[in-house]
Parts: C-alpha cells; sequence; structure tokens
C-alpha cells in the first residue's frame, strides 16, 4: 500500500486504545477535566458498570458556546499553550486527547454553562467524526458530560469487558483515589441510581481524617500515624500503617505526586525499604502518601493515561 493520511475518526478510535481501557478510564478523564475547571461538587452517575452510562456533573468554570464542538477535537485543550506549560504542567489533564478518543468510541453529550453566559448549550457526537451544532439547554453553571453505550461501535472491544459489578469496582477506586487527593471536593457517585458514596467537603485535619476512614476503613485510621515533613523543596505528608496494621496485598496503598495518583517503582521501593526491617516477608504495608514537589523536577508526560511519572 501506499502512504496515506488516516481518517480522524480513526485516528481518534487508535488514541482510545491508548487512553480507554475500560469505562473507568472514561470516568477518571472526565473527573480529571471536571477538577482542573475548578469543580468544588462533583456528580457521578453509572449504569451497568459504566457500560450503559457514565455521567459527570461539575460546578467548575464551565465551557464556552463556541468552544463546545472544539473540545471534541483532537489536540484542543485550554490546559497548556507551549513547551514552558508542559515541562511545569499543574493541571491532571492536558493531552487534548480524551473527549474526542471518548466520542469516537460512544454516543457522548456535552452540556455546558460558562460563568459569564446566560445560557447553557450542549453538543453531541456519537461514534463520528462530526458534532452537532450547539442547542440551548436548560443548564447550571458547570459541565455536563453524559457517556452512553461505551464501545458500541466496537464490538470487539466491548466483548473484554468483564462484569458488570467487576466493572464499577474499577471505577468505586477511581473514586476513591480522587476523593483521597482532593479534600477540597464533594463527591456524589450514584450506580444503578443507589447512592454509594456521598462524601462532602473535608476541610481540617479532623474532618480529612474522617473521609479517610470513610474510603480506607476505621481500622486503618485507628493504626496510622501521620507524616509531615519538609527537606530540601520536598513536601511528604498523609498517613503511614502500623507494622501490625499490614496485609496480604496492596490495596490499602495510595501514593499521590502533585495531587496526581501514581504508580511509580521508585516510590514503592523507597516505601518497601522503609518498611523493610518490621514486616514478615510477603505483608504489604498500607499508607496514604501526598509528595509535593516543583512541578519542573518530575514529568507526567511519559504515559498516554498519566499513570507513571519520572523524576
Amino acid at each position: 500500500m501506499r502512504i496515506q493520511r488516516l481518517p480522524s475518526q480513526l485516528i481518534n478510535q487508535i488514541a482510545a486504545g491508548e487512553v480507554v481501557e475500560r469505562p473507568a478510564s472514561v470516568a477518571k478523564e472526565l473527573m480529571e477535566n471536571a477538577l482542573d475547571a475548578g469543580a468544588r461538587n462533583l456528580e457521578v452517575d453509572v449504569e451497568q458498570g459504566g457500560k450503559r452510562l457514565i455521567r459527570i456533573r461539575d460546578d467548575g468554570t464551565g465551557i464556552h458556546k463556541g468552544d463546545l464542538a472544539l473540545a471534541l477535537r483532537r489536540h484542543t485543550t485550554s490546559k497548556i499553550s507551549s513547551l514552558e506549560d508542559l515541562e511545569q504542567v499543574v493541571s491532571l489533564g492536558f493531552r487534548g486527547e480524551a473527549l474526542p478518543s471518548i466520542a469516537s468510541i460512544s454516543r457522548l453529550t456535552i452540556s455546558s454553562r460558562a460563568r459569564d453566559a446566560d445560557q447553557g448549550w450542549s453538543v453531541q457526537a456519537g461514534g463520528r467524526d462530526d458534532v452537532s451544532d450547539p442547542i440551548p439547554v436548560a443548564q447550571a453553571v458547570g459541565t455536563s458530560v453524559a457517556v452512553y453505550d461505551l464501545f458500541f461501535n466496537t464490538p470487539a472491544r466491548r466483548k473484554f469487558l468483564r462484569a458488570d459489578a467487576t466493572e464499577f469496582k474499577h471505577i468505586d477506586g477511581l473514586i476513591r483515589r480522587i476523593a483521597l487527593s482532593h479534600f477540597s471536593v464533594a463527591i456524589h457517585l450514584r450506580h444503578n441510581q443507589k447512592t454509594i458514596h456521598r462524601l462532602p467537603v473535608a476541610e481540617g485535619v479532623t474532618q480529612q481524617e474522617k473521609r479517610v476512614a470513610a474510603l480506607c476503613g476505621t481500622p486503618f485510621m485507628a493504626q496510622a500515624l501521620p507524616v509531615e515533613r519538609a527537606v530540601s523543596g520536598l513536601s511528604l505528608e498523609g498517613w503511614i500503617g502500623l507494622p501490625t496494621f499490614s496485609r496480604s496485598q496492596s490495596d490499602l496503598q495510595f501514593f499521590f505526586v502533585n495531587g496526581r495518583m501514581v504508580r511509580d517503582k521508585l516510590l514503592s521501593h523507597a516505601v518497601r525499604q522503609a518498611y523493610a526491617d518490621v514486616l514478615v516477608h510477603g505483608r504489604q504495608p498500607a499508607f496514604v502518601l501526598y509528595l509535593e514537589l516543583d512541578p519542573t523536577a518530575v514529568d507526567v508526560n511519559v504515559h498516554p493515561a498519566k499513570h507513571e511519572v519520572r523524576f
């Protein structure tokens, strides 16, 4: 075959293969967009483990009418505009691939109202390259993104999804990570119209510890030590479980770098070394830790889904 330019719809679907692994991947991208928009309240509705519906409502800054369709184009973003921005990025999302990738494999509707607008507007995209014209809708300030029928036009990928309960478990884990890293945001999660989590804003140490207990369990907080240390431009805070609270699996290990949940071998090794002399072989420590450092000292642009960082 001769070299040819790929259709933009196919490009988006290829990108979706990197960004969208399962319904939880969609929820992650949409919630990070909401947080970047300054949301203080998030409402998350999920049906059938996210296969039928994932809807995120926020009270952030909103999207202007003229930008709604643009938000569904590849490599469009309000978060960076230069290499300098990329080298010190502080937003959770910045690639400009998530929304068009999701729209290429689902039926997607965005409704939004900017803070300085007196009217909300909505656009739709449904597995095609075209986006509908904006139509007026009743919408509070902020944005609502609804994703229906995930992978409806890519059945080969849909068949690899697990049972509804399994897919929702991944979404629930995502909500826990976001709730642990954004105490100033209230979160309401519903699955099949049933409330799973209703977390109010947690201001102050007492309320934060209450949220951690709600998400990680009261036994963890009862056997955890607070950590607060700053050295050479690095700040480490959070809670570490006592060796007596060790676990057989690593399900209670949360490490955040500049507010971003990461899986980093260097950090994991450092924590294991700290517990090396006090844990029986094979046991796992429990911790919720927050590392803050200069954004220019860490590269978050090393993984399409931004799970990894490089120091």
